[in-house]
């Protein structure tokens, strides 16, 4: 009877062990019911699309070239138009002799006035004007007097706010910052699909994870199943059916903490190339395509840096904001200098009891009238302008540090980012090996199991290291995934990687 026993035990671990030797095989990944297959290029594209992020960014690029727009329009000339009517009494003194007030005196005016005035570039205020008036009154008995005129006037500054450099300098203040904006919306592009990059790949490896621990609970569900059989017919004993079903708990745990790690990592990708904001967004599944290993990527740090220079964004925003400080350094040095002016008007009158009349005196040009003069205006103190001019000084050298500050912080993120890559790749070598040989080690096992000098605890424990080490492998992978992405990143060449041309709706 014994012998019977263990001749059933024998037969029970060949069947387990085929049975476990059956699930070292990679399973296909666990696809959710109505899952949506998604690329990366996809990804990018929905990125590229709907995420708000992008959107919001590129209202900034619009309202930056707005603010252009609107200081170019410090040159608009602008079109004045009034009337004016004004009626005075001016009471008379009592006469002495009579004790009586005698009728106030009556003045009656009416004006009418149209003028053009504007800015031009090097600082000349100019007016193109023309009024016409009718004063009347007690004096002349109420009769029309009608006065005309029509000419130009202008003030030129000769120190403060002269030329072109103190005129249109918030213009260019504004034409750097709309280039600052669209350096930045490129810098947030760019920020953003390296996130979608990151989170496409964690999707993958929590697939991937969860495949693995898949593997391991099944096989300790089988070693269970085993051991339940060989307590039967006396071959083990109750501890070690009791300490299996502990495992296999421990491995059910495993799989509900990986089914939330995938719908964690659904929802931070989703969350990056979808606009839905209602709670349908939850229940869509995403089942994305397993990577393959990428090629080896050869980096070097110290030629890219200089590749880095010319196109990360926050490095051309830095230079821009340095031309912002000077352009704001020079103006308020301008602003130092006291107001001189020259001013003058030239224009011709007319006279006359009647308005056409008037008026035509003008058109003929009979009577000249012309004026020049300068006006010199100079603050006590210059307290605001030295005020703002240090400001603007400081904050120009400020603007150079911060630029060597950057220079120094791409040194050292290009390197870091490089260094990254030769890890990973390392670490990809060196899991998969780790892996292969894993696999080899679990093969001979159950070689032992089949002739019987094996045992199945060991069999199963060799899976469950299987699978760790294929985790590892996937980690490894979608580290260095991203380490290229980074990599990208830090150079400012995403784009180009990716194929991507930007543009902004004006």
């Amino acid at each position: 009877m014994f012998t019977f026993r263990r001749i059933l035990a024998s037969v029970f671990l060949l069947g387990s062990s085929v049975a476990l030797w059956a699930q070292t095989s990679p399973a296909a990944a666990p696809e959710p019911a109505g899952a949506e297959h998604i690329t990366l290029q996809d990804a990018i594209q929905r990125a590229l699309a709907k995420n708000y992020t992008i959107k919001s960014h590129a209202f900034d690029v619009s309202v930056a070239r707005a603010r252009v727009t609107e200081q170019f329009g410090i040159f608009d000339p602008k079109l004045t138009g009034s009337y004016n009517y004004s009626d005075s009494e001016l009471p008379q003194l009592v006469d002495p002799a009579t004790g009586v007030r005698p009728a106030a005196s009556i003045s009656r005016d009416d004006s009418y006035s149209l003028g053009l005035n504007g800015l031009l570039p090097w600082g000349l205020n100019y007016t193109l004007s023309a009024d016409s008036g009718n004063t009347r009154g007690t004096s002349n008995s109420f009769a029309d007097n009608y006065n005309s005129f029509a000419g130009v006037s202008g003030r030129q500054p000769l120190l403060r706010d002269f030329g072109f450099g103190a005129t249109t300098a918030q213009i260019r203040i504004a034409l750097t910052n709309r280039n600052i904006s669209e350096w930045s919306f490129r810098q947030s592009v760019i920020d953003t699909l390296t996130r979608v990059i990151f989170a496409y790949y964690d999707l993958d490896y929590a697939y991937a994870q969860h495949r693995s621990v898949l593997r391991s609970r099944d096989s300790t569900a089988a070693l269970v199943a085993e051991n339940e059989k060989r307590n039967k017919v006396g071959q083990m004993s109750e501890f070690d059916v009791t300490q299996a079903r502990g495992r296999l708990a421990l491995r059910e745990e495993g799989v509900l903490f990986t089914e939330r790690q995938i719908r964690d990592a659904e929802n931070e990708l989703k969350a990056l190339i979808s606009d839905d904001r209602t709670t349908k967004l939850l229940d869509w599944r995403i089942q994305v395509d397993s990577q393959p290993v990428p090629p080896v990527v050869m980096v070097n740090a110290a030629l890219d840096f200089l590749e880095a220079l010319k196109k990360r964004p926050d490095y051309q925003q830095a230079q821009l904001a340095l031309k912002r400080g000077d352009i704001n350094y020079r103006y308020q040095r301008n602003q130092l200098l006291p107001r001189v002016d020259l001013v003058g008007s030239y224009g011709y009158s007319g006279y006359d009891t009647s308005r056409q009349v008037s008026r035509d005196l003008v058109r003929h040009e009979d009577y000249r009238s012309y004026s020049y003069g300068m006006q010199v205006t100079v603050p006590l103190t210059f307290t605001a302008e030295r005020g703002r001019y240090r400001a603007a000084k400081y904050q120009l050298r400020q603007a150079e540090t911060d630029l060597q500050r950057l220079e120094q912080d791409i040194v050292v993120r290009v390197g870091n980012s490089a260094g990254q890559i030769e890890t990973s790749r390392k670490r990809v070598e060196a899991t998969r090996a780790a892996r292969e040989l894993g696999q080899q080690t679990l093969d001979a096992e159950v070689k032992r199991l089949r002739a019987g000098t094996g045992s199945t605890f060991f069999v199963l424990q060799q899976q469950e290291l299987l699978s760790s080490l294929e985790i590892s492998e996937a980690r490894a992978l979608a580290d260095y995934n991203k380490a290229i992405a980074e990599y990208d990143r830090q150079l400012g060449t995403t784009l180009e990687k990716l194929n991507v041309s930007l543009s902004v709706p004006k």
